[in-house]
């Protein structure tokens, strides 16, 4: 496909984004395009440590948890702006992510992952134990109307869409920046031959803790944007493991190490999680985990490389090289 296809596919598809709920008002469809959003921007966050860098982190939640947190006590306590606690999150969780990082990437495979599960049960166990953070109850976000400047909007859900998309494209943009860096290559190096990479002078550490400090600081953000959205935290919905294993299989779904993939993962997966809800509604608890389980082995079985692998191997490609960040590697 020649890079004007791809780029009028890409103008197609934002200006969709743009446009369905002003053409489809029913708030139920447009809370599901709104996680969809959300979920995508998580995935496309967890992409630049799990596909470029080539860490299965299932322990994303933690950060998640820490952007929500940290943005929601801010407001709660001093009176800060969400947009403000959005960006203290972020470099709370980057900060926190370089600690716990540095001993787990000491480790290889599945016993990082292994890891970083440990760590998010630990979090959540912490949380859950702390009075001051709300404790297992959780907190209450004021519901007053504030409009754009206090981040709450009770009115529409027009606003939480826009913000959505808006931090979806934020997320790409940095991932495509990423892939197409020094630091980018220096992953993909990493990810495919560490002893080759670390042979050349490459820093292995290092980079993965840059990578890690990005994509966590990504995820705390989309945290802030659910705690806002929902206006109510708690370790049960920010903190889960299953939350962190819903973020990576977003992006092995789509495609790992390619820029839009985890998009796709994110519009299948939310596509499969709602229609889950309404065929079993309450009776359905934990149907989402045996899905998830489903498609993992499924993935790994018949289709690796995700779904964008499936299309890049139906499409005819106008050059032979793949660009970084578009293609499966």
């Amino acid at each position: 496909m020649s890079r004007y296809a791809r780029a009028w596919i890409l103008l197609a598809a934002l200006a969709a984004a743009a446009l369905f709920p002003l053409v489809v008002t029913r708030p139920t469809w447009q809370n599901a395009v709104i996680l969809m959003l959300m979920t995508a921007q998580l995935g496309v966050a967890w992409n630049i440590l799990g596909g470029y860098a080539g860490q299965v982190s299932l322990g994303h939640a933690a950060f998640f948890g820490v952007g929500a947190y940290v943005s929601s006590l801010l407001s709660m306590k001093l009176g800060i702006s969400p947009w403000f606690g959005m960006l203290a999150g972020g470099l709370t969780a980057s900060a926190f992510s370089a600690v716990v990082g540095w001993p787990c990437f000491r480790l290889k495979g599945h016993y990082f992952a292994m890891a970083t599960i440990a760590v998010v049960e630990i979090v959540q166990a912490t949380v859950n134990g702390w009075e001051a953070l709300g404790g297992a109850v959780g907190l209450y976000l004021p519901l007053t109307e504030t409009g754009f400047a206090g981040f709450v909007f009770n009115r529409s859900k027009l606003p939480y869409h826009y913000i959505a998309l808006g931090l979806l494209l934020l997320t790409l943009t940095v991932n495509w920046l990423v892939a197409r860096s020094r630091t980018g290559y220096y992953l993909r190096a990493i990810k495919d031959e560490p002893d080759a990479a670390r042979s050349l002078g490459i820093s292995l550490t290092r980079y993965k803790l840059q990578a890690i400090a990005l994509s966590s600081g990504l995820a705390a953000m989309g945290g802030t944007l659910y705690a806002q959205k929902e206006l109510f935290v708690d370790p049960g919905s920010t903190l889960s493991t299953s939350l962190s294993i819903k973020i990576a299989l977003v992006a092995i779904l789509g495609g790992v190490g390619t820029l839009f993939g985890p998009v796709l993962g994110a519009a299948a997966l939310t596509a499969i999680e709602e229609t889950s809800r309404i065929l079993f509604g309450g009776t359905g608890r934990g149907t989402d985990l045996v899905v998830y389980g489903l498609l993992i082995v499924l993935i790994a079985v018949y289709q690796p490389a995700g779904i964008m692998g499936w299309i890049a191997g139906r499409l005819p490609s106008s050059s032979p090289r793949a660009e970084p960040g578009e293609e499966g590697r």
